[in-house]
C-alpha cells in the first residue's frame, strides 16, 4: 500500500448568521476527496470520497478542536483574503 495522503483543513472567518448565531465553515481535502463541516456543532454537512468512518472521525475532530479552530477563525480577515484572490 502507498503512503497515505495528507488531509488538509481550511476554514472561514467567523460568519454571523441572520439568527445571530456565529459559525465557522471548515473544509477537509485529501486529493479529490472533500468534506465540509460547520462549527460549533461539528456536523459534517457534505462529503465526497471519505468513508463513513472517516466522516465520523472528522466530525469528532471538529468537536474536540472546535474552540481552537473558532479562535483562529476570529483572526481571519475576510477582506484581505478576498483582495488577495483578485
Amino acid at each position: 500500500m502507498g503512503k497515505a495522503e495528507e488531509v488538509r483543513m481550511t476554514y472561514s472567518g467567523v460568519i454571523l448568521q441572520k439568527s445571530g448565531k456565529r459559525i465557522v465553515r471548515v473544509v477537509f481535502e485529501r486529493g479529490g476527496d472533500v468534506a465540509e463541516g460547520v462549527l460549533p456543532s461539528g456536523e459534517i454537512e457534505r462529503s465526497s470520497g471519505f468513508t463513513e468512518e472517516e466522516v465520523r472521525q472528522l466530525g469528532r475532530y471538529l468537536v474536540q478542536n472546535g474552540e481552537g479552530i473558532m479562535a483562529k477563525a476570529k483572526e481571519v480577515d475576510p477582506l484581505r483574503n478576498w483582495i488577495r484572490k483578485r
